[in-house]
């Protein structure tokens, strides 16, 4: 039995089951992994140096399916600056019609992207942002709930009531993001009115992505309990996983006069992705993760994965019925 949402409809995937971009995870292996699992993959473009360089890692995915993949453009103020417009033509002229945007809105993106027949996704975390999201013209709304790792905003409201408080204002296909890992959390989002779910977390414990197994094994072990919330005082909260850095972080902040410089070194994204994503040593820096880790007990491939997860969701279905 096949689940068909607006979701699967629109985008040609065979499952409503999206793998968003993630910072140090979204790289071509994963995402054709992903593709050829029956899922909906995107490569993390601001991780390329420059729009040949996206250009190359999409060719790289071309090459391993012709199943339907995207690109993730989180848009965000930086030191350096981000060669968006770079990634937007690379996007634009690999046929790529698959696009994922957070962080501000796409708007001076979007009449190229929509000249060029490419459906926006939009993550949001709050019901007023995606109504204006929606508004200025994206093609379906990603709505991430305070479980998320990474960045759940500032309102603090979970996925039960802020998935379908988001589709009763919204006209357009809603992928629930956030606690999201398995069948049951698939059943409960189509029922609150999700077209689809966004799983983060669930696809950094998997085979094929490529970060260090002491990650994925830590994301194994650890439970619901095992995130913190760091950036609260300076309103750019970001959940990531409970270790030394992120403990001592929490515990900077607590004091409302510390500014981003008392944290920056600490909190250095580059860090993270060098000495824990990649080297491995899980208090070398802040990553990443949901409290969805809480629902993960094992590595599988990403084809295991989507498989078991569709598997369980029959079961539920089923027994609702």
């Amino acid at each position: 039995m096949m689940f068909k949402t607006a979701l699967t409809e629109m985008f040609g995937v065979e499952t409503p089951i999206v793998m968003g971009g993630m910072t140090g995870v979204g790289y071509g292996d994963l995402v054709a992994a992903v593709a050829e699992a029956g899922a909906l993959g995107f490569i993390t473009a601001h991780m390329f140096p420059s729009g040949d360089a996206l250009r190359a890692e999409i060719d790289k995915v071309r090459e391993k399916t012709d199943k339907p993949f995207g690109v993730n453009m989180t848009l965000l103020p930086s030191i350096n600056p981000i060669p968006y417009d770079e990634y937007r033509k690379a996007i634009i002229d690999s046929g790529v019609t698959i696009v994922e945007t957070a962080g501000r809105a796409p708007t001076d993106h979007l009449p190229a992207f929509k000249d060029a027949g490419v459906r926006v996704i939009h993550k949001c975390t709050s019901v007023r942002h995606a109504v204006s999201a929606v508004r200025n013209g994206v093609d379906v709304i990603s709505i991430d709930g305070f479980e998320c790792a990474g960045h759940p905003g500032e309102d603090d409201v979970g996925l039960i009531v802020l998935l379908p408080a988001t589709v009763n204002k919204v006209d357009v296909p809603v992928i629930a993001s956030g606690g999201m890992a398995d069948g049951r959390s698939l059943v409960a989002a189509l029922a609150l009115g999700a077209a689809g779910v966004n799983m983060g977390t669930r696809f950094c414990a998997t085979q094929e992505a490529k970060i260090h197994p002491n990650v994925k094994q830590k994301i194994v072990d650890n439970t619901e309990l095992d995130t913190v919330l760091v950036g609260r005082t300076l309103r750019n909260t970001a959940r990531v996983a409970r270790n030394a850095v992120s403990e001592e972080v929490a515990a900077i902040q607590r004091d409302p006069t510390k500014t981003f410089e008392d944290v920056k070194a600490l909190m250095a994204g580059q860090r993270g992705r060098a000495n824990v994503l990649e080297g491995g040593d899980l208090d070398g820096g802040i990553w990443s993760s949901g409290q969805s880790q809480a629902l993960i007990h094992d590595i599988p491939t990403c084809k295991e994965l989507v498989a078991n997860i569709m598997a369980q969701a029959e079961r539920v279905r089923s027994g609702l019925a």
